[in-house]
């Protein structure tokens, strides 16, 4: 057989597999044994992620008489007697007012100072801009109990200490925001910044109108990363703040720990009343978070 012959019998072999591939095609519904194993992978890792969280929940609704036996008691007696004496323990709305601000106050400032820095380093060209963003990376490798001194220093000069602010600045910039976003940046066509110039429109233009539109999602899981660092600050506010005006929630779980530390069922119903707002932020923009992770997948440097 001649080789044009065999290419053409090669050819012809080819259209037929691809043929009888898509006659073929799966039928709606149906599930690949693939998709069953990962889908059994999730759900066990999404178990055993939430099993901790059920614990605490049942631990803060049970009797004094199941907290302590063995098998351990895993179905709540949905006594909410629990969570009526320690919200009597605390000033827990003012706790959650210093709590709410701070966080909110962190997020807004961070995220602008994310967003302008990332455009900064991607759309405007100056000299040793990449120096700059090196020496961005080398600021996100030092450890944050490395710049406790320096910080506390430096807001003791400003006489910021004992105040919500001390709590908000130092945490003002979000290094990892920045680097996510000057990635997503970067990857955007040129033909959009050419186009936009074409129309006269300015940087802040471009960046309120097509910029942060194409990365919604990015700075959503930007935002939540700073949301959860912020809403479980402990140990910089427990360093900055005296007075119980100005200390966010964290503190206040822990000086209930100190104080009250055989009372399992109150202390679990104060850390579980902590930590649900954190979860329901979650669930409400796990779909943000997703299309934010997937789109820097892959992303280099």
């Amino acid at each position: 057989m001649s080789t044009e012959r065999l290419a053409q019998v090669e050819l012809q072999a080819g259209q037929d597999a691809g043929a009888k591939g898509r006659n073929r095609r799966r039928r709606p519904g149906s599930w690949s044994v693939g998709e069953v194993l990962r889908a059994l992978v999730a759900i066990v890792v999404g178990l055993a992620f939430l099993f901790p969280l059920y614990i605490a929940l049942v631990t803060s609704l049970d009797t004094k008489a199941h907290v302590f036996t063995f098998p351990p008691h895993l179905t709540p007696d949905w006594n909410f007697i629990n969570y009526i004496r320690m919200w009597h323990m605390g000033r827990w709305l003012m706790y959650f007012g210093n709590t709410t601000f701070i966080t909110l106050t962190t997020i807004l400032i961070a995220l602008i100072t994310s967003i302008l820095a990332a455009y900064a380093l991607s759309f405007l060209h100056f000299r040793r801009r990449e120096l700059v963003f090196v020496l961005l990376l080398v600021v996100l490798m030092v450890p944050g109990e490395a710049l406790l001194i320096p910080n506390y220093v430096i807001l003791h000069m400003m006489h910021l200490l004992n105040t919500r602010w001390a709590q908000i600045l130092p945490y003002g910039g979000s290094v990892f925001g920045i680097f996510l976003l000057r990635q997503q940046f970067l990857a955007m066509p040129d033909s959009y910044r050419e186009a936009a110039r074409m129309d006269g429109a300015s940087h802040l233009r471009f960046l309120w109108s097509v910029a942060i539109p194409l990365t919604l999602p990015t700075i959503f899981t930007i935002g939540l990363y700073i949301f959860i660092g912020s809403w479980n600050s402990f140990q910089w506010p427990l360093i900055v703040t005296v007075t119980h005006n100005v200390q966010p929630i964290e503190v206040e779980v822990s000086r209930l720990q100190m104080a009250h530390s055989v009372d399992w069922r109150r202390l679990t119903a104060a850390g579980f009343m902590a930590t649900s707002p954190l979860v329901v932020l979650f669930l409400i923009l796990q779909r943000h978070i997703i299309r934010g992770i997937g789109r820097n997948e892959g992303v280099n440097m």
